[in-house]
């Protein structure tokens, strides 16, 4: 069977959505100690666009993106990435599948001090043993601006540079899927809206996949369908999002939480 899960890694369909999740439910703890974080999530996430995660403080954003990614097991439900149910995959065919087809974005950049930015961007290549598509290479050093910078460690860039540095980083594999963690929590506004931009146009541009975890309505108007979530379920989703029907939509879900908490 390890076989048959590795060749289904390897042989991902081309259509239908890049990622989804089929009645997904996250549980922690038992008893008077439980937590309910993600119940019953049912959504697809569609090839070469760019989706937005929300909610408020709570509401298993963080929690989905996770499960989503493959970082997390889950309680019930399945999660596919492409055409491959995670669920059954053995330990090593799901490194292997977060190797080759999932790229990763976080807030804390996640960069090694002792290595260039070169090194740093090539360094999921160099560990599976494999060298970056020279024309893709190019391409990608290209969109992040970062030529010049490229011998420099992590401690000589600005936070800005040391997030495209990570954003290079994720696309050199040339993933099926991004997933990125409040990728701009740790920038200034300036810093913030060119990440942004580049994930915006490696969308339109170049055909990625990138799922956005963000609590910034500013954020969340760069993509093209954001998804709520209230309590660990999808409640609500928008497309073509601007900045302030985001933020309108978000304390509708505030004010709804607020008035459940009332009535408890």
């Amino acid at each position: 069977m390890k076989g048959a899960h590795a060749v289904s890694v390897t042989t991902q369909e081309a259509t239908g959505p890049a990622v989804r999740a089929e009645d997904l439910w996250k549980v922690y703890g038992a008893g008077e100690a439980q937590v309910v974080a993600l119940r019953g999530v049912s959504v697809g996430l569609e090839r070469g666009q760019f989706t937005a995660i929300m909610g408020p403080s709570g509401s298993g954003k963080s929690t989905l993106m996770h499960c989503l990614a493959g970082l997390d097991t889950v309680t019930r439900g399945e999660v596919y990435i492409g055409g491959t149910a995670l669920a059954r995959l053995s330990d090593n065919a799901l490194t292997a599948l977060r190797r080759d087809k999932v790229g990763f974005i976080f807030q804390q950049f996640n960069l090694l001090p002792m290595l260039t930015a070169q090194e740093n961007i090539v360094l999921p290549l160099t560990i599976a043993g494999r060298k970056p598509d020279p024309k893709w290479y190019e391409t990608v050093i290209d969109a992040v601006g970062l030529r010049d910078r490229l011998g420099h460690r992590p401690a000589q860039l600005s936070g800005g540079q040391q997030q495209r540095v990570a954003c290079a980083r994720a696309m050199m594999s040339q993933p099926d899927v991004i997933f990125a963690d409040e990728p701009t929590g740790n920038l200034d506004s300036r810093s913030g809206a060119e990440i942004l931009a580049f994930l915006q146009r490696s969308v339109r541009e170049h055909g990625q996949t990138i799922v956005m975890v963000t609590h910034d309505a500013n954020a969340a108007s760069y993509a093209d369908r954001v998804v709520f979530l209230g309590d660990g379920a999808v409640v609500d989703e928008l497309t073509k999002p601007t900045a302030d029907a985001v933020l309108d939509r978000l304390k509708q879900l505030e004010a709804a939480r607020t008035v459940d908490a009332g009535s408890v």
